[in-house]
């Protein structure tokens, strides 16, 4: 069995693992048990009742997260050259199309979205090998593929993300950082877990949402009690 460090145990002396906290709650129990000499990514993950095999029970959406992620998200646009301007005006960090295409398919990922038009998925979508795996596939659901760009890039510079269900059926994405006051993660935190509520397979039968854990970089996770979710 692998030792405890003297940070894990600091951690898990400060609250019950197998206890589940109310939101508020247990935003403040992650910052306190958070001791990365950096600004540590806080995370939300959610097991769901479902079968992600099943088209009708994949679960796949987008939220704006009230208080944003806490970082600054890379934007790619690639577009044809009448919309640049637009792309640009908005803070797109790189805007083109075919010089970015040759860059992706050499390797280069130092993006965190990818943001495209209808009209040029043909040369985008042969990039799939190589985004697929990181995720960064423009696709229409998260509204990353789109003809109003200068919309889209404010939006995801402003904290929209989107998250979908793994294999397991669990969706995990980060919310926040480390240094939000406790209540801007709780609020994040709320906001994902309402859409993902709203995003119920009609299909789906028994318990929707299996377990609600809340953590942040190398910390132990805490159980968040769903019923205590605000509506």
């Amino acid at each position: 069995m692998a030792r405890l460090s003297k940070n894990t145990k600091e951690a898990l002396s400060k609250f019950d693992i197998e206890k589940e906290y109310n939101l508020d709650e247990a935003a403040k129990i992650v910052k306190d048990i958070t001791f990365t000499k950096f600004d540590a990514s806080i995370d939300v993950s959610v097991r769901l009742g479902v079968d992600p095999r099943k088209a009708t029970e994949m679960v796949r959406g987008t939220v704006a997260l009230p208080n944003g992620v806490g970082k600054d998200v890379k934007v790619l646009v690639l577009c044809t050259p009448d919309k640049e301007a637009e792309a640009k005006e908005a803070g797109a960090d790189h805007v083109g199309l075919d010089e970015f295409i040759d860059k992706i398919k050499e390797g280069w990922t130092d993006i965190d979205v990818i943001i495209t038009m209808p009209s040029v998925m043909g040369k985008v979508g042969a990039l799939g090998r190589v985004l697929g795996p990181r995720g960064l596939m423009p696709n229409p659901k998260s509204g990353t593929v789109t003809m109003d760009i200068g919309k889209a890039v404010k939006e995801i510079k402003a904290g929209k993300i989107d998250f979908k269900v793994d294999k397991f059926g669990i969706i995990h994405t980060t919310i926040g950082r480390a240094s939000f006051e406790a209540d801007k993660i709780a609020e994040n935190a709320n906001e994902l877990l309402q859409t993902i509520l709203k995003l119920k397979p009609t299909s789906a039968k028994g318990t929707y949402m299996k377990s609600i854990c809340l953590s942040s970089t190398m910390s132990p996770g805490v159980k968040i009690e769903s019923k205590s979710l605000a509506v």
